[in-house]
Parts: structure tokens; sequence; C-alpha cells
């Protein structure tokens, strides 16, 4: 299928094939017939993209402060890898999405197959949504009234937030769809409404739609007429639907309120506010959030969990409804803000028609072809087919493709000359993406076909932890070897079912399981491997890892993820495990502020005991500094001490033969660890780490962190 793309390095905008989307738990499969392109949004983005890096930077200062950060720990080369591959990612374009269901994920209700629906789906000839993001569209409302529905509840959740009543006076200052769309809104609540943008043409519009208008063009002051039209008493409130930068917007609409007045901004606008405006009349101003209640909630979106209607009138999805429900009453007025019309084959034309400005537009609406046959969920990479690789070469396919995979993964997969069959991303883009880009054969949504492809040797997987147990067993079953991105699993029952499922085909053949400790691996700890092997004697180990703060909501912090010492933490369990060489034979653990019973468990000090008499402690803390190195080990054994900073630098304290160690480029070792395991299985020998070590490790680590959590 095609899918409207843009690059935030380049900001060139392609239409691009991509796999179809399998319809997921909870999610609808929708065949597109109209999307919107959201002028304002989507405009930021092509400006935001073709901007230089100086340009860039200037936009986005706070992540110039991370990546300054990043330079000072990581070092540059690294830094630049990331944010180079940050940039190089495609970006899926548009949320304003009009089509039929073609298929219903297990878990919907509320949907069947042949429901024409309106989603925040994207400009793509199928998406997959979430059901509490899409609406059924009423009988009598067109296909392309339908595609103003996500922008108009844009523009009805700001007004939600501003509460008007009958007979109140309004200003909209910012005249494009979603403050046209507000107009007409506020204006069906019996509200007096005054319109303020630049453009005379969406002036005139606003006034069609029976707003009052301020000549801005004849130099008319926005104040004094804010003043005139509320009788010199100061208007109720305003909406604030431009995109500016400047300061101006907000700062004049609070002088233009009454006592008490309400300032809602929609839009973008500067915020360097000043606190007189504000101060004397006892304004309040708030931030709307896109479609309503729900909006970056994942339990809501992706979980599919509704808010009660007792409780929260007015979800993202009932405001869906609502304004659905205004266009079929004929309370909006669509079609004048129907400018333009572009065929999907044509879309690269209607972006150069956004960025260049060369003609007047308000709504530029895409109109997709009838399906002819069902698109399919693989397509072939041209011109990236291989030869048959050499005997003792194997051939290798990923199941998920997001940044690690992309920056760090395929790359080190790439390197070692494995062949690079399949790729596979839930919604096809992202495998499409790297798939292109790193010489993959084939490109899918459909992980299950993967598995089964009798042409893999090793499966990868590196999707959400989640899944990690279940894609395990199946590729174990269909006889393959399996690389896993950490963790191995989330759960205890996971982990049995993992090496119950390794056992049974070890019966039937030789399959290796691997997981991506690739710190192991590294440069320096192979060193200290070294160094320390000759000590007999028992030794401490001291691990700080400054991990930094996430969102509670971030999806390692939920069920999804397993927690933060599941996710990451088992990595430093291994490598202190592989640097004692002796079994774990006792822990502890103590969690700062208690855990609660939740999963998070992202500030905790591990304690493990080896068999041999060793020692080792883990601070694992997400309340430092990102200025600081994020990983730090320290060994005292022998009387000598050795310390390695974050992968770049290790100096030996009192010990024989050894001084410093320094590289200029930090290497945690993931190039090293892919190598070694291709190696083997090309080979045919071993996994380069013993399955047995593999399961001690992600027992203890899911019992630390259910401790860590009590």
């Amino acid at each position: 299928m095609r899918q409207v793309l843009q690059s935030l390095g380049s900001g060139e905008t392609v239409l691009a094939e991509v796999p179809e989307p399998i319809v997921s738990r909870g999610n609808l499969l929708v065949h597109t017939a109209r999307s919107l392109i959201s002028a304002g949004t989507e405009r930021m983005l092509i400006d935001f993209g073709r901007a230089g890096w100086i340009d860039k930077a200037r936009q986005q200062p706070d992540k110039v402060r991370q990546v300054l950060d990043k330079v000072r720990t990581d070092g540059l080369a690294p830094t630049i890898d990331a944010v180079r591959s940050k940039l190089d990612k495609p970006l899926p374009l548009g949320y304003c999405n009009v089509g039929v269901v073609a298929s219903v994920g297990d878990g919907v209700r509320s949907f069947v197959i042949g429901d024409r629906v309106v989603s925040n789906g994207s400009h793509a000839e199928t998406v997959s949504v979430p059901r509490n993001l899409c609406a059924r569209i009423p009988d009598g409302v067109s296909d392309d009234e339908a595609a103003f529905t996500v922008l108009g509840a844009i523009a009805l959740q700001g007004l939600r937030l501003a509460a008007p009543t009958l007979g109140e006076r309004f200003v909209v200052v910012g005249l494009g769809l979603i403050g046209l769309l507000a107009v007409q809104l506020l204006r069906a609540n019996g509200c007096r409404v005054l319109g303020i943008d630049p453009d005379e043409r969406k002036s005139k519009l606003a006034e069609q739609f029976g707003a009052e208008i301020v000549a801005l063009g004849r130099g008319e002051d926005p104040l004094a007429a804010a003043m005139a039209f509320s009788g010199g008493a100061g208007v109720d409130g305003v909406i604030i639907a431009a995109a500016t930068r400047s300061n101006e917007p907000v700062s004049q609409a609070a002088k233009m309120c009454r006592k008490r007045g309400r300032v809602v901004l929609v839009g973008v606008a500067g915020l360097e506010l000043d606190r007189a405006d504000f101060y004397r009349n006892e304004i309040s101003f708030q931030v709307s959030c896109s479609y309503g209640p729900g909006r970056y909630d994942s339990q809501y979106e992706e979980g599919g969990h509704d808010y009660p209607i007792g409780f929260v009138r007015w979800t993202e999805q009932r405001n869906f409804e609502a304004v659905l429900d205004m266009i079929a009453a004929r309370r909006l007025d669509l079609t004048p803000l129907m400018t333009h019309r572009f065929d999907l084959q044509d879309a690269p034309k209607a972006y150069d028609l956004l960025s260049s400005g060369a003609e007047p537009y308000l709504g530029i609406l895409l109109q997709y072809p009838q399906r002819s046959a069902p698109a399919s969920t693989t397509i072939v990479l041209t011109g990236t087919a291989a030869a048959a690789p050499p005997r003792g070469v194997p051939s290798v396919s990923f199941i998920g493709a997001g940044n690690y995979a992309g920056r760090v993964l395929i790359p080190a997969f790439q390197k070692t000359g494995a062949t690079l069959l399949s790729v596979a991303s839930s919604g096809g883009v992202s495998a499409a993406h790297f798939g292109r880009k790193f010489g993959f054969k084939e490109a899918t949504s459909d992980a299950g076909a993967v598995v089964q492809d009798a042409r893999s040797d090793i499966i990868v997987v590196a999707t959400r932890h989640e899944t990690h147990g279940r894609f395990v067993c199946t590729a174990l079953s269909a006889g393959r070897h399996v690389f896993v991105e950490k963790p191995l699993a989330i759960t205890m029952s996971e982990v049995d079912a993992i090496e119950s499922a390794w056992r049974s085909s070890r019966a039937a053949g030789q399959p290796q399981v691997m997981v991506g400790f690739n710190r192991r691996f590294a440069p320096h700890v192979v060193r200290m491997k070294s160094l320390l092997e000759v000590v007999r004697a028992p030794k401490s180990f001291i691990l700080t890892v400054n991990a930094g703060a996430l969102p509670e909501d971030h999806w390692t912090q939920t069920h999804v993820g397993g927690g933060r010492i599941v996710g990451e933490a088992c990595h430093f369990i291994d490598l202190l495990r592989f640097l004692a060489a002796a079994p774990i034979e006792s822990w502890q653990v103590l969690s700062i502020g208690g855990g609660g019973g939740g999963v998070r468990d992202d500030k905790a000090s591990i304690m493990l005991r080896f068999a041999d008499g060793s020692t080792g402690t883990i601070h694992y803390l997400a309340n430092g500094h990102s200025s600081f190195p994020k990983e730090r080990i320290e060994v005292f054994c022998g009387g000598g001490i050795l310390q390695l900073d974050n992968f770049r630098k290790m100096r030996g304290f009192g010990w024989r033969g050894f001084d410093k160690m320094n590289l200029w480029k930090q290497d945690k070792g993931q190039a090293a660890c892919v190598a070694a395991f291709v190696a083997a299985i090309g080979g045919g020998r071993p996994a380069p780490i013993a399955f047995e070590e593999i399961l001690e490790v992600a027992r203890a680590t899911i019992l630390i962190a259910e401790a860590a959590r009590a």
C-alpha cells in the first residue's frame, strides 16, 4: 500500500510503498477514502524538516541541552550517531482520516466490518487505529465533510475548556481551519464572536459564518476593536488558534479580557508571559490538549479503557461524535473550507502547495482510489535481493524495527556479512524504511510469517518487552536460532515456557538462544575480565547506573515494559555475574521511597552474593543528573582497584601491570556481541552465553524487581 511519509532530516515528503498493517487487539483496520491535510501542524513539520541544523537547534533548545549533556558523557561520535538516527526515521503524516472498516481486532464490540468511520489515522491507504480513536459517521455526512471531524474536535475541546455560555462575547485569534471551526462552534453556543487574522480572505469566511472581524489590513487596532466589541467591559474569553512563535497573541488576549476572563491556547504561540497582563483582572490561561480527555493516555488510547461517562462526559471519542452530530445537523458549514483536492498519487504536489504558499489554501483533501485487490502485508524491496549466501553464512530476519534496532542491531548484523532476509514492524513503515536502508530482501507487518519462514536461520526479537517471551517460544518451536534484545522475558511463567520450548527444540535440533547482553563484550570489560581472572580472592563490585528519569506513563514503566529493573537493570546483573564468574547465591534489594505495588522500580540498590564469596552492589538510580556518567563500574580486590567510566575510560589503582585504557569512542560491545553470536551459529558452535546462565540471570532479575516493587 501507499503512505505519505516525511523525513525530519531533509523535510522531503514522499509517497512510499509500505506493507499493509495487520489488525491488532482493540484496533480497527480501515481502508481510507479521504484524509485531510492539517495545514497548521503538517506545515510546521515540513518547515522543521527543511530547516538546517542551526535552525532546528533554535527551534528546540531543550533538545540541544540534552545533546550537549550526551556529548559530555558519551562522546561526540555516539551523540552525532544518535541525533542522525532520530532525524533519519520517516514520520507518517496526517491525523484526519475517513474510511471503511475492513477488519476488527479481538475485543472490539462497538464496530463491525463495513462501518464508515473517522479516526486520527495517517495519510495511508490502510490504517490500523485503536477503537477509542474512531467514531462512526452518521448517514448524510459525506466523506469530505467527515474528514474535518478531528480538527473540529480540537476546536471543540478548546471551547469546552473556555466554557462559553449563551450571550457571551469571544475572540478567536487565528482563522485557519481550527479557528474557523471554533467560530462556528461558538456561534452554535449562542456567543457573539470577533475574529482576528491578517488574511483578509479568511476574515471574510469568518464573517460569512457570523463573526465580526478586525480589519488588520486597514490598520485597525485589535485591542480597541475588542473593547468596542465588548462595550468597553472586555471580552469573556479568547480562543487562540494561531501558529506563531510570537508572545503577542497571548499577551494581547489577556488585555482584551474582562475581569476573570478566560484565555485558551489551542494552537501554538510564544509563552513568555507578563504576569501583569494576567494579574489585575485574574485572567485564567489554559493550554488545550488536542482532541480531549484520553489524549496521550495509553490506557485509554492503546488499552481501550474508556472513562466512565458520569465522571468524564467528553472524551476524545465523544468529542468526535459530537462534531459529527453537528455536521449531520448542518450546524457546521464545511463546504467553504474545502479549497483543494488531490488524488493520493499526487500527494507530494499537495505538500508543495502547502510549503510554497503559491496560492491560498485551507482544507486540502486527499482522495483515495477504490480497492481492486487486497494489499499485501509483505513487500519485496526491489534492488536489494542478494545472491545465495555462502556456506556457513546464516540468514537473519528481524521482528521489530524501532530506534535501537535501526541504529545498533541491524548495522551490527549487517557488518557480520549475514544475509538480511526479512524485517517486520507492526505498522510496516519502519520495516520498509530500514529494509531499504540496510538491504533486506523483504519488509512486512506480519511477524508470524517471519518466524515461520524456513529461509530464516536466526530470528532477532527487538520488540517491546511484553512480547519477548511469546516470540522466543514461537521461534524456538519453529526450529529457529533466537537473538532477543534484553530482557529474555518479563514474567517467571514466560521464562519457564522459554526453558521448556528450548529443551523441546534441542531434542529435535540445535536452536541456540542469545540475549543481547552486550556489555560482556565491550573492550573494557573484556580487559577487566582478563585482569580479574588471575586474582583468586573474592571481589567486591560497585556498579552505579545514572539511569535518568522517565515519565510515569512511559511504556518501560508499565506492564508493557515490565519496569526498569527487568527491562534495563538485567544488563548489570548479567555483567556482574559475568565478571564474578560464579553463580548468584543470594540477593537483596532496597528501593527508595517504597514501591507500593506498582511497576515503577527505578531507584533501587541491588546487593548480590556470588558462590565464590564475591559481592556486588548495583545502584540503579533515576534521580541523578544527565551530565554525570551513565555507568560506572568499580572493582575492589587483591589490594587493587579498577574503575571504568561509561565505557570510555578505565583506570587501575595499585593494579600491577595495568594503569589505564582509554577509547576515543564509547563502545558498549553491541557489535562484538552480535558478531560472536553469528560466528557461533555459522560455525555450528554453542551460543556465546550459556543458556543456563541466561535463565539464572532472568529469574534473579524478575524476583529482584518483584521485591523492589513490594
